[in-house]
């Protein structure tokens, strides 16, 4: 871009001062394209923070009644009878959150470990072949996930829930109340409709969008320190327990929190999977579990306006939440090597 000098003020021309001794101060000139995209960017970022704001602001002014009537018990009841003064969310939130750590847990080893082989192992041809196919399973729409879980997924997954149950069920979390282990004919509807078989198919619903930005950071990787690792003598695992998994920290971070988000705020397959309890439920095999979405779904069109705020106001605090980890990723992200990288 063409670079001006600015001329000497009529002030220092009059003091009879020579244009020698006066600093010269150069400054570029942008020209109108750059001027353009500069406003349409800002423009744009602008725009996408007032969505947001207009969106919080929103749910906040349909859900003042509901505050206005719990109060602080909002967060601390189980119930939910909006009619009769007596909700909160503390069950649903419970849920949304073992649900989403039970799909998170599910799949990050199965994004990180496609993302791998694509990225380091995979010839060219079938690079292509598994990113194609991995991008498609992003875009199937959940209600297919959910008739899968629930048709196919959950009968095939409840020997596997009553294995860990018999053996693991003196930790807390894997107790299942009415089970008995030495029964071979106990009724296995103690472990339909659970967390864990809902974070599973939530699981398979994330894992696809993990595995597409890891993939592209670990691709992404210095070559330089590639090939300074197989010069040293590292294997290939070697090189990318060195180089290229501590480069995409950051990453592996992103993807894990987008995950998360998409996992905390899914509604169509939760709500076919899971037997709606308005209870705290920590035991993760057990049948009966609740979300802040599938409440939102269940309750939508038979809501008195009471109710219809109650659900606005779980809404706004599913909002809330939602932010609060797209931050905490976004701050992890940036003090990371890959995150910095691409922010340069």
């Amino acid at each position: 871009m063409p670079f001006k000098k600015r001329q000497p003020s009529l002030a220092s021309a009059e003091s009879g001062a020579p244009a020698a001794d006066l600093p010269r101060r150069l400054y570029a000139d942008p020209g109108l394209p750059d001027r353009v995209f500069r406003a349409v960017a800002r423009g744009g970022g602008g725009a996408v923070l007032a969505v947001m704001l207009l969106v919080g602001g929103f749910l906040l002014y349909r859900a003042w009644l509901a505050f206005d009537r719990a109060g602080w018990s909002f967060l601390t009841t189980a119930a939910w009878e909006p009619d009769a003064g007596h909700f909160g969310i503390a069950a649903v939130l419970t849920g949304t959150v073992l649900i989403a750590c039970v799909a998170v847990c599910v799949a990050v080893p199965l994004a990180t470990g496609a993302a791998l082989y694509i990225s380091e192992y995979a010839s060219p041809r079938l690079r292509q072949t598994l990113i194609s196919v991995v991008d498609l399973m992003a875009a199937v729409p959940s209600v297919v996930y959910g008739l899968w879980g629930l048709f196919l997924l959950e009968g095939k997954v409840i020997p596997t829930a009553r294995w860990i149950s018999t053996y693991l069920g003196w930790i807390p979390l894997f107790k299942v109340d009415g089970a008995d282990p030495g029964d071979p004919l106990a009724p296995e509807t103690v472990y339909t409709s659970s967390t864990f078989i809902a974070g599973l198919v939530v699981g398979m619903m994330i894992a696809p969008i993990m595995c597409s930005i890891m993939r592209e950071v670990f691709s992404q990787a210095p070559a330089g320190e590639r090939e300074g690792a197989y010069a040293l003598g590292a294997t290939r695992w070697g090189m990318i327990r060195s180089v290229v998994l501590p480069f995409g920290k950051g990453g592996m971070i992103g993807g894990t929190m987008l995950g998360l988000g998409r996992a905390l705020g899914e509604t169509i397959a939760v709500y076919m999977i899971i037997s709606q309890v308005f209870a705290v439920q920590w035991h993760i095999l057990q049948s009966g579990t609740s979300s802040v979405s599938s409440l939102i779904a269940l309750r939508y069109g038979e809501a008195t306006e009471v109710g219809m705020s109650a659900l606005m106001a779980a809404g706004f605090s599913l909002f809330v939440m939602t932010l609060i980890v797209n931050f905490a990723a976004s701050s992890i992200v940036a003090r990371s090597r890959s995150g910095a990288a691409s922010e340069a």
